[in-house]
């Protein structure tokens, strides 16, 4: 019987992991030298809501649990050109994918568990140097919106500012 090859689904999280100082957390691929990102990962399944994929992403790359109402939905949708070196991960003409932003605001600095499949190294910058060492534009310009997005979760009370 022949395999029947599964597609990932052209929807995706970016969740930005941060501190109060904003001090950002980022992972390096293991499959290309050098790229340094964000959490990031696709939906499981056509019905997992943006949430769970977010808060299983981080789980899954990073080893920290995190509950839903820590998470903060920034509701701004990135759409981009799937890179070509991943097209092959989507169906036949799937070339763009839907990112939906979220960060998670952590007291300090922690250690990570890394999905060593994934990624090979991780590290905490300030949010401008993280910003400048993404390989991601979606990915870099999302980290330096971060300040605004983190003083309007403050004033509304979101997440665990």
């Amino acid at each position: 019987m022949p395999t029947i090859k599964k597609y990932k689904i052209p929807e995706s999280v970016l969740v930005i992991v941060h501190t109060l100082q904003l001090d950002v957390l980022l992972i390096k691929r293991a499959d290309h030298a050098n790229f340094w990102q964000s959490i990031t990962g696709s939906k499981d399944l056509a019905d997992e809501s943006s949430i769970d994929t977010a808060l299983r992403e981080v789980m899954e790359e990073t080893g920290i649990a995190v509950k839903p109402g820590q998470m903060h939905d920034w509701q701004l949708s990135n759409i981009y050109d799937i890179y070509p070196q991943w097209q092959y991960r989507y169906a036949p003409g799937v070339t763009r994918n839907t990112e939906q932003v979220f960060s998670l605001c952590l007291p300090t600095r922690c250690l990570v568990r890394l999905s060593v499949h994934e990624h090979t190294a991780f590290q905490w910058l300030g949010y401008q140097d993280a910003a400048e060492k993404c390989f991601s534009p979606s990915n870099a310009e999302a980290i330096l919106l971060l300040p605004g997005f983190t003083n309007r979760a403050v004033e509304r009370g979101v997440g665990n500012l």
